[in-house]
């Protein structure tokens, strides 16, 4: 990531219009394509859960980001630590109107996430996320999900005759 993407007082120009997970995951899509992260949203992982964002880098580092729409929302999120074994940076994504106060506890572990504030239109990175490398058998399991799972989505998309088949991996 730039440096350009900090800011460094929390301080956001972003609007607030229409804050829903996926306008969130919109913005915070596009502040990583600028900086070569290619992100899917709703990416199945094993054991059942679900990241909003998953995306790489060129150098095949894997960002998990887990959007909250509301103050309920994040505070009600106990399956998060959950994601921290399928990524290299986690990051928590919030709309400007959040408090992220509660981030800040030891309950959301400040050490191992990051915090980005979005809206529709864009994000910044408030909080860089610290890396914690994947082992590398782990990586490549996580890197061919993600591209299995985009290709059957692409692939879908252009033949719904596909949809059967392959949905169960």
């Amino acid at each position: 990531m730039s440096e350009s993407l900090l800011i460094k007082d929390g301080a956001t120009a972003l609007g607030g219009a229409g804050l829903t997970g996926p306008n969130l995951c919109r913005g915070i899509s596009r502040m990583f394509a600028r900086n070569g992260i290619w992100c899917l949203a709703e990416m199945p992982l094993k054991g059942g859960r679900r990241a909003d964002l998953m995306g790489i880098d060129a150098k095949g580092r894997v960002t998990i980001v887990e959007i909250k729409v509301s103050r309920a929302d994040l505070l009600g999120d106990a399956k998060w630590p959950d994601y921290l074994d399928h990524c290299d940076r986690f990051y928590w994504a919030v709309s400007p109107e959040i408090d992220r106060a509660p981030l800040d506890s030891e309950a959301f572990r400040p050490d191992c996430c990051g915090i980005i504030v979005a809206d529709a239109y864009d994000a910044e990175i408030v909080r860089p996320a610290p890396t914690h490398p994947l082992a590398a058998a782990r990586r490549k399991v996580e890197v061919e999900s993600l591209a299995r799972t985009a290709l059957r989505r692409m692939t879908v998309a252009a033949d719904s005759e596909c949809a059967p088949w392959g949905a169960g991996e």
